[in-house]
């Protein structure tokens, strides 16, 4: 049974939790990221392959996937403010590390210390969000949340290239390091578990193994996480790694165009975030009529890129990253769906499980395109070199499309007549 009532009527102390959350979500999209724009730099000065840019990469979403289990884990039982004090000290640390990193090898370790430190922020954003907001605004304040954390994509794109041409890309990691200590002692400060008195929602909690083996059970678990895992995977490989140099080795762009051209991927990523969260719960009412046919869509862009030549002119370039952004945002609806289809007590290990497969996927992505395209980004000359990039892409999202649309749909303003 679904409870629709306020849990913290007329409190402000949800908004600055909202807030300040989603400000700290800024810091992980920016380091999920970074590593597209300043690839070229790390090319030149460290000489790396194809397969070390891989490692770089993915090793961040290794570190974050292997967080989740234990988080959602500690979320259920130690509270969200804990479990975000623990993770603070790998984040900041990650990033001091990788700015002093002399060798590939410490710059894949500094990135897999940030992907601990990292991989709590948008669980714990939405952990709190689930118990300070009223159940059928999920989704759309989730989104909301979220939409500010994409700024994070931009963050890494032109102003991470401008500012890597002023300060070095090490000095960009030292100066990020220093704001993610300002706000994540912030959010410390802020961030409560649950709202004060009587508004405390109270569950029995499943044994942890049995919790588990229930999620395992479930078919729409199943196709829900390995759903995420392809679509955000395949997304989150191009934007945080092989866009870059599809753009600059196999288009001829400049660095700076590139970076121009990956703004515009956030800017459609973050556009498109609450508006599919507030179309899911307020106009169509539903989860899977949101996801499935914008799945179906970013599909038929990925084949589309079969068709370019090097004279796509700048704005189309742009118009259509916007779009692979804009297809990609209602991923976030699934963990609506999923937090639908379990008990109120196996929440937040429902939503880290599936976000265990959706930041897996972006390692398992990148390594795996990284296999097709070989060993030296640079010897990639012309759109032909990065055609299997898109045929793989297209081929791995229409798969989970057929086995998405398997899943019975959710929307919690569906079920108001129903539990009155």
């Amino acid at each position: 049974m679904i409870s629709f009532e306020d849990p913290a009527p007329g409190s402000s102390r949800r908004w600055v939790i909202l807030v300040i959350g989603s400000l700290n979500f800024v810091l992980s999209m920016f380091y999920r990221v970074s590593v597209a724009v300043i690839s070229p730099a790390l090319i030149r000065e460290m000489d790396m392959t194809s397969g070390q840019l891989s490692d770089l990469s993915a090793a961040f979403y290794y570190a974050f996937a292997a967080g989740q289990i234990p988080l959602g884990i500690a979320i259920d039982r130690f509270g969200p403010r804990r479990s975000m004090c623990v993770l603070a000290v790998a984040a900041i640390a990650g990033a001091v590390f990788f700015a002093v990193g002399e060798t590939p090898g410490h710059l894949i370790a500094a990135r897999a210390l940030l992907g601990i430190g990292m991989s709590g922020n948008m669980m714990v954003l939405l952990a709190l969000v689930a118990v300070w907001f009223p159940v059928d605004r999920f989704a759309s304040l989730s989104g909301m949340a979220i939409a500010v954390g994409a700024l994070g994509n931009l963050l890494a794109a032109t102003p991470l290239a401008l500012l890597s041409l002023t300060v070095g890309w090490r000095g960009c990691f030292l100066i990020f390091a220093a704001i993610n200590l300002v706000v994540v002692v912030t959010y410390i400060l802020v961030i409560r578990d649950h709202p004060d008195g009587t508004y405390r929602v109270r569950t029995t909690p499943e044994p942890l193994l049995r919790g588990f083996v229930s999620l395992t059970r479930m078919f729409s678990f199943w196709a829900i996480s390995v759903s995420n895992f392809v679509r955000y995977g395949f997304f989150a490989a191009l934007q945080s790694l092989w866009l870059g140099p599809f753009l600059v080795f196999g288009m001829g762009r400049s660095e700076v165009e590139a970076g121009n051209a990956l703004l515009f991927v956030g800017i459609g990523y973050m556009a498109g975030l609450p508006l599919w969260g507030s179309i899911s719960d307020g106009v169509l009412k539903s989860r899977k009529k949101v996801v499935l046919p914008t799945m179906v869509v970013f599909c038929l862009v990925t084949f589309s890129f079969l068709l370019w030549d090097s004279t796509v002119p700048s704005f189309l370039v742009m118009a259509v990253f916007f779009l692979l952004g804009f297809l990609a945002a209602p991923g976030q609806i699934l963990y609506a769906h999923i937090k639908e289809l379990v008990p109120p007590s196996m929440v937040a290990r429902a939503m880290t499980s599936v976000n265990l497969f959706t930041i897996l996927g972006v390692g398992a992505m990148i390594h795996f395109l990284g296999f097709f395209l070989g060993d030296n980004p640079a010897s990639l000359k012309g759109l032909d070199g990065y055609r299997l990039l898109w045929y793989v892409g297209g081929i791995s999202i229409a798969v989970v499309c057929v086995l998405y649309s398997f899943v019975p749909d959710t929307c919690a303003k569906d079920s108001r007549t129903d539990t009155q």
